[in-house]
Order: C-alpha cells, then sequence, then structure tokens
C-alpha cells in the first residue's frame, strides 16, 4: 500500500508529539516509543485504505496507547501499580490534541548528555523524526541490525540515568539546546555532503533536519542560534540542486550555475538574519549562516566580498575555535591576500591531531598550490586528498582535478 507524501509529511510531523503525549501520562519511553512506531506503520497501512481520521493526532494516541496497554497487560512482572496507571480510561483525543506539543522536551530527552552524539543523532531521527530503523540505518550505511542495537543501547542509556519527561532544569538548558542544535546540524551535514557512499546527498536527512529545527525554531522564535542554524542550512541547501552534474559529479562552489540556487530558501534565511542577528548576542551559527549568506548576495563567483568572508570567520574563529574553521578561513585568506599567506595557515593546522591525514586538508592545500602555480605539488595532494575520502562523488572530483593537473590543465 502507497502512503501519499501529504500524509507522510502528517505522520512525520505527529510522531514526536504523539509519543510525548504518551511518555507524559504513562512514562516508560523506551515502551512508548515502540508503541508510537508500530501505531504509525498501522496508519500507513489503514489510511490509504479508509482515509485520514478527522483527528489524526488523536487516532494516533488512542491507538498507540491501547498498544501500550495490551504490552503491559503480557507483562507479567509489572507491579500492581503500573498496571492501575496504565489501565485508566483511554485518554480523550479532543483533550490530547489540544495539549501542548511535548517536541522540543522529547529533543532533549533524545540528546541526553548520557549519549554519544551517534545515539543522539539515531534517536533524534526515530523518536522525534520519525523515521522507521530501516531508514535510518540505509541514510547512514550501516547494517539494519547494527543501527536497532544502536537505537536500543541509547533507550536504555537513558533510563539507567533515571532521566524523566520534563523540559530540564534551568541550568541545564543552554547546555541541552546547543547538544540538539549539533545533533540537528550533524544530521544535516551528513545528508548534504555524505561522509560515505556513491551519492553527493542524502536529501532525506536535510529535509529531515530543516524540519525539526523549523520544530524548534516555532516553539523559541527569539532564540538567536536556533535561527541561525535553520538559516545556515536553508542557505546550504539553496545550492543542493547546483552542486552535481546530470551523472553526479561534484560541482564546486565557483563554478556551480547560481541561477539554480533557491531564492525562495536563500530569502527566507536573510529575513531569519535580519530578524534576530541585531537583537541576539552572535554564536557560532549565526556567524555560519551570515557566511552563507555573504556567498549567496554575489550574482557572480567573482564578485564575493571575500573580505567579508574571511573577517566573519575570523570572528568565528574566536569564538568557536575549530580546526576546520581555520581551513575554511585560509581559503577565504586567499583570495584576498593570496595563496602563500594561506598556505602558512595550513603548516599550523599540521601540527593539530585533529586533521592529521584529513582529506579536506590535503584538498585545501591542493587548491591553494594550484593556485600558487606549483603543479606537481598541487597534483599530489590532490591524489592524497582522494585516498582519504570514503565518498565516490568526492573522490571522482579530487582525481579528476589531479588528471587535469597532469595533462597540464589549469583551473
Amino acid at each position: 500500500m502507497t502512503i501519499d507524501s501529504a500524509t507522510e509529511s502528517l505522520l512525520r510531523d505527529l510522531t514526536p508529539q504523539v509519543l510525548g503525549a504518551l511518555v507524559r501520562r504513562y512514562g516508560q519511553f523506551e515502551e512508548c516509543e515502540d508503541a508510537v512506531q508500530e501505531t504509525v506503520v498501522a496508519a500507513t497501512l489503514a489510511w490509504p485504505t479508509s482515509g485520514t481520521p478527522a483527528n489524526p493526532r488523536g487516532w494516533l494516541i488512542t491507538v498507540a496507547s491501547r498498544r501500550l496497554i495490551d504490552q503491559i497487560r503480557s507483562d507479567h512482572a509489572r507491579k500492581a501499580r503500573e498496571m492501575t496507571v496504565a489501565l485508566e480510561e483511554l485518554p480523550s483525543a479532543e483533550g490530547e490534541a489540544a495539549a501542548a506539543d511535548d517536541t522540543l522536551i522529547l529533543l532533549y530527552l533524545c540528546c541526553h548528555p548520557a549519549l554519544t552524539p551517534a545515539s543522539q543523532t539515531a534517536l533524534t531521527l526515530r523518536a522525534v523524526g520519525g523515521l522507521t530503523t530501516a531508514e535510518i540505518a540505509h541514510a547512514f550505511l550501516v547494517p539494519e541490525g547494527t543501527m536497532a542495537a544502536r537505537i536500543s543501547r541509547a533507550k536504555q542509556s537513558i533510563k539507567a540515568a533515571g532521566s524523566q519527561f520534563r523540559m530540564p532544569a534551568p541550568e541545564e538548558l543552554d547546555d541541552r539546546l546547543s547538544a540538539v542544535l549539533h545533533t540537528l546540524y550533524l544530521i544535516f551535514n551528513e545528508g548534504y555532503t555524505a561522509s560515505s557512499g556513491e551519492n553527493l546527498n542524502r536529501a532525506e536527512l536535510t529535509h529531515e533536519a530543516i524540519r525539526l529545527t523549523r520544530v524548534v525554531h516555532r516553539q523559541l522564535p527569539n532564540d538567536g542560534e536556533v535561527a541561525g542554524l535553520l538559516a545556515l542550512m536553508l542557505l546550504t541547501d539553496s545550492r543542493r540542486t547546483a552542486r552535481t552534474t546530470t551523472s553526479g559529479d561534484l560541482i564546486p562552489l565557483a563554478e556551480q550555475d547560481r541561477t539554480r540556487w533557491d531564492r525562495t530558501l536563500i530569502d527566507e534565511a536573510n529575513s531569519l538574519l535580519v530578524g534576530t542577528m541585531a537583537r541576539s548576542p552572535l554564536g557560532p551559527y549565526q556567524l555560519q549562516a551570515a557566511i552563507a549568506a555573504t556567498h549567496a548576495d554575489a550574482q557572480r563567483a567573482e564578485e564575493t566580498n571575500w573580505q567579508q568572508v574571511h573577517v566573519l570567520y575570523k570572528l568565528l574563529e574566536r569564538i568557536a575555535p575549530n580546526p576546520m574553521v581555520t581551513l575554511n578561513r585560509a581559503v577565504a585568506l586567499a583570495q584576498t591576500s593570496g595563496p602563500e599567506a594561506a598556505l602558512e595557515v595550513l603548516t599550523d593546522l599540521d601540527a593539530d591531531p585533529r586533521m592529521k591525514n584529513h582529506h579536506r586538508l590535503h584538498a585545501v592545500r591542493a587548491y591553494l598550490l594550484e593556485m600558487s602555480g606549483d603543479m606537481p605539488a598541487a597534483r599530489e595532494q590532490y591524489m592524497l586528498a582522494a585516498r582519504g575520502t570514503a565518498s565516490m562523488t568526492e573522490r571522482r572530483y579530487l582525481e579528476s582535478r589531479a588528471s587535469q593537473l597532469a595533462g597540464g590543465g589549469a583551473r
């Protein structure tokens, strides 16, 4: 049975709301999450035939509650008190539909500090994103059994930590929100530039990251970093269709057809930035979005305000030091001060253990050496970069650059 995209999108939106309603009422996050996943599968089978209910949220809550009660009834080891709570009258669909959206609380729970970033990402996609274990495993190119075990361990870790379904304490809020935003950022980045595999993009992940970040923004509309992350995602995703040829080969930023960039997404992102940067302290996501917006402002690559890009990277480097930020600053510096100055910056990165043998360091060095006219050295670095990436699209591009230099071609 095929389900239409509108219904699929509706189920994605309702999944965290239904799970939040059940966990708030019954506790037992792991059991509630299983019941909700089974109910979503039931909806995908039933709704194409019977039609979408007038109150789909209430339908899902009622069916998931019944499944949870059946599960508890079958567990003879449950305490009588838990049975009593679970067997109370089913919640009113109308009343539950009017309840507050607990999606943000659920995101905080999925990004609990007891979990590793990989587990936070997997559990967020499963519990809040509504993706099946098979879909998540496919997106990250791991066996379904591996992903199922990761998600199961994550739920058990949350249970062992004694986590409750509530907003974090005030002193924990900033750190927990940072973890949520970082998780969404990781999901988006994996979708936009896959770390391995044949395809450069995994659109299902970028779309899900944007959708979930919109949810957080709706609940925290005055948070500058939430708006900054959403703007960054929109600006970055606006280039998606221009990033590859019809055969799937990578097109670098400077060579992309900018008429193919999605101006609707760019305009929305710019509106977010204008609305938040003036009233919020600058944070890393806002600065990254401002850099992306500077690129989007240029109708042609040669019109890019590289001086502004470099200044923004210097600010970002100051408030959120990271070798990848420094690497990107070097590229901007090359445009304003020449490749030799940028190569000196890379020399400092060579000593950073986080960048040891990183293919992006080799790729940027190759680009700078090519700019400076040292073609043999540039070709060697392109080949090192190609051998260091697990992305087939990136590898083909880097090998192509090396091949062109060997044949006397120029950028």
